[in-house]
């Protein structure tokens, strides 16, 4: 029987590489070979090679030509290495060519990242994820590999003709793992979109922090909240989201969501995996985009949030940058870079609280922005109501008149339905 199961930690020596066509790909290309490099070192593998190969043209076998094909090979073997690693994504044939011309294990960027994913899983949610990439991503890399892949016969002797072979069968208990797993998540979603109800019983303002993995979400989260989410130095420490209520210095409540990270070359079956996962930016009413402002390819990380984030059909959302990690970079470049690509930028760092108090204004700004405000009159007896609107967050300005409490509010749901009978006083 076919099952996908996780890679036993055999390998201890990884060789990367990178293949390009075109000259003008190489800086790209190193940068992506160094983000890969941090993704295999979270893995505990050491590496021994990074390598970028230019060829003129890519080869159905190999991806790259013999003469460099048989160059490659030869330094892997004097290395002594365990696994080769592409950046690039290489098809299952061409998996298959080099593992047993080489005979080492052979994986590319893809199963890197599924396999970080898998070690960071913590909630049932993100495991079930990691659990449909892995197995849709094993599907077609599954061959005959093994000598009981022969055909086998029907089910009774008086039957003519030739059975299912393994790898059908094998292939077939997969498909129906995938369609298993996929149920799974349908009821984990369902219940998350419970909870979700639950939480918005009391209309808050809601903001989802997204941005480029490590770029500070889950710290500016703790910043902002108070709170002690896990976040740490290192690609996907986040995988499922965290909501945290806080109270903006003008009084309001707003809910703040902490997202998984984005990576370049993201495979779309990950993207498509975890839109339940991301379901919370696409619900929320703005969004935080964090930015590491210290990485020197923060254009290229913003870039492809922008893009994952349209993939999923949030681009539309009021968006808020956020140029974080300023205590770590000690240059003005950076800053000017950002200025360009974004007018109204803000700089903060999480870690210090630099920058915080302008980055609430901000997001009070925001939410005043798009709450419509209106001015009610409540009865003195009625001073139940006033503590309902503080309670909402909702409250922009109160003031004690002889006839009841003027008050500016933009309520939202059940509440603003109960306050219309409040809100026409200059007529009366």
């Amino acid at each position: 029987m076919f099952e996908v199961k996780e890679k036993p930690r055999l390998v201890e020596r990884a060789y990367l590489l990178s293949v390009i066509l075109r000259e003008t790909e190489r800086s790209e290309a190193e940068s992506l070979l160094n983000e890969l490099e941090e993704l295999v070192s979270n893995l505990g593998i050491e590496i021994v090679c990074k390598h970028v190969v230019r060829t003129r043209k890519t080869f159905p076998g190999h991806l790259i030509g013999k003469g460099k094909f048989e160059q490659l090979l030869k330094d892997v073997q004097s290395q002594n290495c365990d696994v080769i690693i592409f950046d690039n994504e290489i098809s299952p044939s061409q998996q298959r060519n080099w593992e047993e011309a080489s005979n080492v294990l052979v994986i590319d960027r893809h199963e890197v990242i599924l396999d970080v994913f898998a070690e960071r899983a913590q909630t049932k949610e993100a495991s079930l994820q990691v659990r449909l990439a892995r197995l849709e991503y094993s599907l077609p890399r599954m061959r005959r590999a093994w000598t009981h892949l022969d055909r086998q016969r029907g089910g009774g002797v008086t039957q003519r003709g030739e059975g299912e072979a393994q790898i059908e069968l094998d292939q077939r208990m997969l498909r129906d793992k995938i369609a298993k797993t996929k149920r799974e998540i349908v009821q984990v979603a369902t219940r998350r979109e419970t909870s979700r109800k639950k939480r918005h019983r009391i209309p808050l303002p809601t903001l989802a922090l997204v941005g480029y993995t490590n770029a500070g979400k889950s710290t500016l989260l703790n910043a902002l909240c108070g709170s002690t989410v896990l976040a740490a130095n290192k690609l996907f420490a986040t995988l499922d989201p965290t909501s945290r209520k806080t109270v903006l210095p003008c009084g309001k409540t707003i809910i703040l969501t902490d997202t998984v990270g984005f990576i370049r070359k993201l495979p779309h079956r990950l993207v498509d995996a975890f839109r339940a996962t991301l379901e919370e930016a696409l619900v929320s009413d703005f969004l935080v985009h964090v930015v590491d402002l210290s990485n020197p390819d923060f254009e290229e990380q913003m870039e492809t949030t922008i893009e994952v984030l349209s993939e999923l059909g949030a681009q539309e959302k009021t968006i808020l940058t956020v140029f974080n990690k300023i205590d770590l970079d000690g240059t003005t470049t950076n800053r000017m870079r950002a200025n360009v690509l974004c007018e109204d930028a803000n700089f903060i760092s999480s870690h210090t609280g630099k920058g915080l108090i302008n980055l609430h204004q901000k997001i009070e700004f925001l939410i005043e922005g798009k709450m419509e405000t209106k001015r009610f009159l409540i009865p003195h007896r009625h001073y139940s109501i006033i503590s309902r609107i503080r309670k909402e967050g909702c409250l922009k300005s109160e003031e004690v008149t002889e006839v009841g409490i003027l008050v500016e509010a933009f309520p939202q749901g059940k509440l603003a339905k109960e306050l219309k009978k409040y809100a026409n006083y200059e007529k009366k």
